[in-house]
């Protein structure tokens, strides 16, 4: 599919631009998992449950261990909150070969692949280390996600279906800000399945590949700020609006909430987050 983006840089920024990129990629194949693997979605990531350690899934027979292995340790890295305090960052090779139940090989080979992505550091006599982005780095990601993603919903007032639309009121209308103190947990799940869904429904191959590359630090940033100072009900606010102005096909309001909404999220980890 054919399309353009049109990256905006505004307000507190550092300056004014604007940016074209356009891109035609032939569809990705879809992918067969067998039982037992990792469930993933259109963001390669399983919402079900995040926590500040690794959850490992044994690994089947197939065709490629080392393949298999991959995906799974980089959904379980994509899942687990490394940005809390208590983050357990070192991965025990041994460890990991035992709850996989594959050989070192392809668990290396796997590793080797994650560090040439950026998600894991291999550091020779010291061990393996889940990669923690610097808060300088963070904010540009949070910069860059604000751009794509709006673009993403600008696209979608002109793509998605009616009925996809509608599906976004399935994380949004089931809460409500007046009781979400006693809902933190689910929404912050709702809220990360919410901007997955807006990229997805842009129909954009090149937006969804670029932010699924963003996607386990936005994600785990998001995660861990969304309780912080009213967040989760301001964002309530923020999501149902942005809904509207879907549903209503209103290409540019979309785009401006939706980027102002991200650039929120920047503000407050330049205020307030403490990462280096």
């Amino acid at each position: 599919m054919r399309c353009s983006i049109i990256i905006a840089w505004f307000g507190p920024l550092r300056g004014h631009f604007f940016h074209y990129m356009v891109c035609q990629k032939p569809p990705l194949p879809k992918r067969t998992l067998r039982a037992g693997s990792v469930r993933q979605g259109n963001t390669g990531i399983d919402f079900a449950m995040v926590k500040a350690q690794l959850e490992i899934q044994p690994i089947e027979e197939v065709q490629s261990l080392k393949s298999r292995t991959y995906e799974a340790l980089k959904v379980a890295i994509g899942t687990m909150k490394i940005y809390d305090a208590g983050a357990e960052l070192r991965l025990d090779e041994r460890a990991l070969s035992l709850q996989f139940g594959v050989s070192r090989t392809p668990l290396r080979e796997a590793l080797a692949q994650l560090e040439q992505e950026g998600l894991v550091r291999i550091a020779p006599r010291r061990g393996i280390f889940i990669v923690r982005k610097t808060k300088a780095e963070i904010l540009e990601m949070i910069t860059v996600w604000a751009a794509l993603e709006s673009m993403a919903a600008r696209l979608a007032t002109e793509v998605a279906s009616d009925a996809d639309i509608a599906g976004l009121h399935n994380l949004v209308d089931t809460f409500d800000s007046a009781d979400i103190e006693e809902h933190l947990g689910e929404y912050s799940d709702a809220n990360i399945r919410f901007h997955a869904a807006i990229v997805a429904l842009s129909g954009c191959k090149l937006i969804t590949e670029i932010t699924t590359g963003l996607f386990t630090h936005v994600r785990a940033i998001r995660q861990r700020t969304i309780f912080e100072r009213d967040r989760a009900r301001r964002s309530i606010v923020d999501h149902k609006e942005i809904v509207e102005a879907l549903e209503t096909r209103n290409g540019e309001r979309a785009e401006r909430l939706v980027r102002e909404h991200t650039l929120k999220l920047r503000q407050h980890v330049e205020q307030f987050v403490q990462l280096d």
